[in-house]
């Protein structure tokens, strides 16, 4: 690789990239352009050559895209956790719904019959779960707290985020000062938030014993603040509250169902996105009360306890045990009895299983970024006439949707993108497969 300080003359930008840069071309060669726009004509420095595409930044705007809009974030370029502030929100998603409808043409060799609305929530202060890096950098003179660089492999140096739900994006100046005058500050590398309907929490990762004046600093943060705190002082069975804590709980109020989570679970990190997703879900999966429905990849319940207010009986299946607890935790919890939870490895399902040998009306799949290649066989042999796939990576998906369609006897029916991760490049969608 060669680098140039920049490149001669105004460039054309024609498209976006998957990760949120613009797309122009020169001398045959791809060049990938941070900062810029499609429709624009920009200028750029720092030109990274390499053997089949080009590297660069935005110097100058010769001509502005009309759907520019001015970041309202002061680290936007610099901190990695937003990719796309500079694009107007409905553009975020129009672009989106390009990529995931070219990457099932490429990958998946699929065309859907019907493409959906977006689905599309608040676009500022959504994220309720986020893992903040923190370092401590001795010529500051503090810790640095905030998402990784942008084009480094550094902490940024926040002050405060746009993205994060309160208290989270003020909270982090005050958690810079409250880390730096720690004992231990050098030995605090990470921060988990998670943002309940009921309360908020913290959980700073130790690779140190605090002092007891540290544990009086982190309690009185906690009480000043109105956060819950948390210790991880090793794997993350050692989490424990510093103090007593109520349970961390979120409500589906469409479906009267209330689901207790633990800091460091997963959940959907936007609440509201959340909540229509899971009911554009089940009005997809097109339900009668005497369907009997199969959740897999189904974590702590947050479609299974909906899809058992509407269905006849629904199993849920996880492969994380802590989740799949949780899972049947929340089943009592909200008296939901025509449930039942297994786990399972999904990645290579025992079809001798005797959940895996019963006949299903509908699936509903919601797998993680590698997508649900493993368990696609079942969902062929379930006797499904309907399926809904839950994506959070158009790859996957495209290659999955691919395996249904071509081999498997489904059809695409619709498809459709979510805006789970506003300002990011981050692609959730949701697909509709018949037989």
């Amino acid at each position: 690789m060669s680098a140039a300080p920049s490149a001669a003359g105004p460039l054309e930008v024609t498209s976006l990239s998957h990760d949120g840069r613009g797309v122009a071309h020169r001398d045959g060669k791809t060049l990938f352009i941070d900062g810029a726009l499609p429709g624009e004509r920009v200028s750029v420095r720092n030109v990274r050559r390499k053997r089949s595409f080009d590297e660069s930044e935005l110097d100058q705007l010769v001509t502005a895209s009309r759907e520019r809009s001015v970041p309202r974030c002061a680290h936007f370029g610099v901190c990695g956790g937003c990719s796309l502030q500079h694009l107007d929100p409905t553009a975020q998603l129009r672009h989106k719904q390009e990529h995931l409808l070219e990457e099932l043409r490429r990958t998946g060799r699929v065309e859907p019959t019907e493409v959906l609305p977006p689905l599309a929530a608040a676009v500022w202060q959504y994220r309720r779960k986020a893992r903040l890096g923190a370092r401590y950098v001795p010529r500051k003179g503090k810790v640095v707290v905030g998402f990784r660089e942008r084009a480094a492999p550094l902490v940024a140096d926040l002050e405060t985020c746009e993205i994060l739900a309160a208290p989270f994006g003020a909270l982090i100046a005050p958690l810079s000062e409250l880390l730096t005058g720690l004992s231990i500050r050098a030995r605090v590398p990470q921060i988990e938030l998670a943002a309940a309907d009921n309360a908020t929490a913290l959980v700073f990762r130790l690779l140190e014993e605090p002092t007891p004046e540290d544990i009086e600093r982190l309690r009185a943060f906690g009480e000043r603040h109105a956060v819950q705190i948390h210790l991880q002082k090793g794997g993350i069975d050692s989490v424990a509250p510093l103090s007593a804590s109520a349970p961390l709980h979120y409500r589906l109020d469409e479906f009267a169902v209330d689901l207790e989570f633990r800091p460091t679970d997963f959940i959907q990190v936007n609440g509201a996105l959340n909540r229509a997703m899971v009911s554009q879900a089940l009005q997809l999966l097109d339900l009668s009360g005497d369907d009997v429905v199969l959740d897999l990849f189904c974590g702590l319940g947050n479609f299974t306890l909906p899809l058992a207010r509407r269905a006849a009986r629904v199993v849920g299946i996880e492969g994380d045990s802590a989740l799949l607890e949780r899972a049947r935790s929340n089943a009592l919890h909200n008296d939901v009895g025509n449930v039942e939870f297994h786990a399972a490895n999904l990645e290579a399902i025992d079809r001798d299983l005797p959940w895996a040998r019963r006949s299903y009306d509908r699936v509903l799949l919601d797998p993680p970024r590698v997508g649900a290649r493993g368990a696609l066989p079942l969902v062929a042999g379930s006797g499904a006439q309907r399926v809904v796939y839950i994506s959070c990576h158009p790859g996957s998906l495209a290659r999955d949707a691919g395996l249904l369609v071509h081999e498997l006897g489904f059809q695409l029916r619709s498809v459709g993108v979510m805006d789970m991760f506003p300002h990011t490049s981050h692609v959730e969608s949701v697909a509709v497969f018949g037989r």
